[in-house]
């Protein structure tokens, strides 16, 4: 369906939960989210009901959040339903891959196509500061176990903050020069916990190619701009939303795990689909695509997001 600036939107990011093993800085309130009971969240058959409407709106790539979606019990059979929804060429997770290595193969065989893996930093000592709980061991086995399972076009996924990870630019780099995956860095967006901190944490994604000058453009994928360099086995990407603005190529909306549509990550914009079904449901899914604004307005250090919610209750 095109929205009303012409817009494609064929990609839906669905969160199944707010709930997540880890509490990064940057994304989640330092003693976690307030415990909400089963009903507060869409069950899987709701879940599936909004895929099944999107896709006959045209949605066709389906990417499963959290919070951290291996949190939520029962989440591979979630997978199984929501690849077998007719018009669904793609079912795709973001995790902090922590607790994937037992269920990377049945995710598999769930048909889950594609994981993202949230990984910062690869110091042990620092990504235990980062995620305050977290074990970059489990991480790196999880990783592991995916490529077991037979999981390709892996992507990982490292926030830039300045003063934090900036200075292993380099290191994350060269995972993309050894193996065939794609290492995106992702500007610090100003929102949630992070909204308010100082200047300096907000670095551009040029960090990356001041510090591997060798790397060179091959275009862009979604809001990915691709780099690689001789030699290299994968590709690195810039996911440049502060600084270089690419709403106008947005395909993208954003369903909560408590059931809410929100047509922009950045907009206090919600439209409500819990309880509804058949045409209504699909009405409101229509309704949040025409809500698309035509682009975010934030600015680090000078206007933060507009949305009232941490990023674990979105999904990025």
């Amino acid at each position: 369906m095109l929205d009303t600036l012409g817009r494609n939107i064929s990609y839906l990011r669905l969160s199944v939960t707010d709930k997540c093993n880890c509490r990064c800085t940057y994304c989640m309130p330092p003693a976690g989210v307030p415990t909400r009971s089963h009903r507060d969240l869409l069950s899987f058959e709701e879940l599936t009901d909004i895929v099944r409407a999107a896709a006959t709106l045209g949605v066709r790539k389906v990417r499963v959040t959290g919070g951290e979606p291996l949190a939520r019990r029962g989440v591979v059979d979630l997978v199984g339903m929501l690849s077998g929804v007719p018009g669904i060429e793609e079912v795709d997770m973001t995790t902090n891959a922590t607790m994937l290595a037992p269920v990377a193969a049945d995710l598999r065989a769930a048909g889950l196509t594609r994981l993202n893996v949230s990984l910062d930093t690869l110091r042990p000592d620092r990504y235990r500061a980062i995620t305050r709980t977290g074990e970059l061991a489990d991480a790196l086995a999880g990783l592991a176990a995916a490529r077991e399972a037979g999981f390709e076009s892996t992507k990982i996924n490292c926030v830039l903050m300045g003063g934090v990870n900036d200075d292993e630019a380099a290191e994350l780099v060269d995972i993309a020069r050894r193996e065939p995956i794609e290492v995106r860095f992702i500007e610090l967006m100003p929102m949630g916990e992070c909204a308010s901190w100082p200047r300096e944490r907000f670095v551009s994604g040029d960090v990356v190619l001041e510090r591997v000058p060798e790397l060179v453009p091959l275009g862009s994928s979604g809001v990915a701009e691709l780099y690689s360099a001789p030699g290299f086995a994968g590709r690195v990407g810039l996911i440049r939303a502060v600084s270089h603005r690419f709403c106008s190529g947005c395909d993208r909306i954003r369903v909560t795990a408590d059931g809410r549509l929100k047509p922009c990550l950045h907009s206090a914009a919600e439209v409500s689909l819990r309880g509804l079904a058949g045409e209504a449901l699909t009405d409101a899914i229509r309704a949040g695509i025409e809500a698309k604004p035509a682009h975010h307005n934030l600015a680090p250090g000078v206007r933060p997001s507009d949305t009232p919610r941490d990023m674990n209750e979105i999904g990025g």
